[in-house]
């Protein structure tokens, strides 16, 4: 904790507020959405289908929407896409409390969802901008606030909800206000990137898909989130498996994220300081999405309870989770930094919403077969099927990110006078 906060006070204001600002929204985040489906099927009373629809409409608007976030924040500057999108979101979840017909619960969801791609991409701009040569830091930094706020989020909610769910909308709601207010007040502004031979849109968007490096970068990048992802899927559905009672799961599942945020927040600045000295960027990617390929193998040798019993199958599961969380940590802020790099400091915003529109396509795709190949093996009695093919995806992207790192690809700077 000492050096958290240490590190922390090295960084200008800008940076320091925008860390804070993630701890804040992923509070307020985590605390309502992982019992928004309990809420919409419990006392409201929604059929399956609709609860879909909502949840669906929360992500489409979102992830679908990152690239058009993106590129506002680059035309009118990073602070009032913040903002705006810490409006709409609590607006959104104040929306959530009050009303109960599916039109309006999908306006809300949508209003949360599209506030996301609001300020995702200008967040992570502007703390490219301020970081300058300490990018790699600042992200590792970030992420430790980001995880702070998942593990912290959902113990809030847990209590909040046991009262009302309708006052956790509230509070959630609160939380995004004061965030508006903070940033409003206390973020400095930050110039647009117009540069001088600006463009329409669309030829923007034709300008980031023509970067080969960075597509290329995106799409190996792909395996890395649907393998992390599994903490929310796979491995939930893994301990439902093997625990013999509700109440054995449930606090299964708890344990599991217990120990991803710990070893996030523990581990999270000393994993890069020793990756930067030991590999550089290109090379540390390549290392932590090999962790990640590798944190499946354990449920590969212990596939359930049937003949080393729950606690053993239980102990294998938080494993993988620590695996998963140690090879996330690991990438993370250098692929955050590569980004930066591979957009050459022009366009940046447009860059992170156009990684995070593709990389959530991929997280779609990768949940349809993670659901159906978990379903499909453990009704053919080979439950090992689903973590061999993860381990094959995580060894796919493996391959590919080694071989853009060996041809270069990797490492593009920006033309003329360096990034700062």
């Amino acid at each position: 904790m000492s050096q958290l906060v240490s590190q922390f006070r090295t960084f200008d204001r800008p940076s320091k507020l925008l860390m804070v600002n993630q701890f804040g929204i992923n509070v307020g985040f985590y605390m309502l959405m992982p019992y928004l489906a309990g809420y919409l099927a419990g006392p409201l009373g929604l059929a399956a289908w609709a609860i879909g629809l909502v949840l669906g409409v929360r992500n489409f608007s979102q992830q679908g929407m990152f690239l058009v976030g993106g590129t506002l924040a680059d035309r009118f500057g990073y602070k009032p896409l913040i903002i705006a999108g810490c409006v709409l979101r609590t607006g959104g979840f104040a929306l959530l409390a009050i009303v109960s017909s599916l039109p309006a619960l999908v306006i809300a969801s949508a209003a949360t969802g599209f506030a996301g791609a609001l300020f995702n991409p200008a967040v992570r701009a502007y703390l490219a901008a301020d970081a300058g040569d300490r990018r790699v830091e600042a992200f590792a930094l970030f992420n430790t606030f980001y995880q702070g706020g998942i593990l912290l989020g959902p113990l809030v909610g847990l209590a909040l909800t046991a009262l009302d769910f309708r006052i956790t909308c509230l509070v959630a709601a609160a939380v995004f206000g004061a965030l508006t207010v903070l940033q409003a007040r206390a973020l400095p502004q930050h110039p647009a990137d117009r540069g001088p031979d600006r463009r329409s849109v669309l030829a923007e968007w034709r300008t980031v898909i023509a970067n080969r490096q960075f597509v290329l970068f995106s799409l190996a990048m792909i395996g890395s989130y649907v393998l992390s992802f599994q903490v929310y899927l796979a491995l939930p559905l893994q301990a439902r498996t093997i625990m013999g009672s509700e109440a054995g799961s449930t606090a299964l599942v708890t344990s599991l994220f217990v120990v991803s945020g710990a070893v996030a927040i523990a581990g999270q600045l000393r994993v890069t300081a020793w990756f930067s000295k030991r590999w550089g960027p290109g090379r540390s990617i390549v290392v932590g999405m090999t962790l990640l390929s590798m944190a499946f193998v354990p449920l590969l040798l212990v596939p359930g309870a049937a003949t080393v019993g729950p606690v053993l199958a239980g102990a294998t599961v938080l494993l993988s989770a620590a695996l998963l969380a140690l090879g996330t940590i690991a990438v993370f802020p250098f692929e955050m930094d590569t980004v930066v790099r591979l957009s050459r400091n022009h366009l940046v915003a447009t860059h992170y919403g156009f990684y995070n529109t593709v990389i959530g396509v991929g997280i779609l795709l990768g949940n349809l077969f993670t659901g159906t190949v978990f379903g499909l093996a453990h009704q053919a009695g080979w439950p090992q099927l689903i973590w061999a093919g993860l381990t094959l995806i995580g060894a796919g992207c493996v391959l590919a990110l080694h071989l853009l790192h060996r041809s270069r690809q990797l490492t593009a700077e920006p033309a003329g006078q360096p990034m700062r």
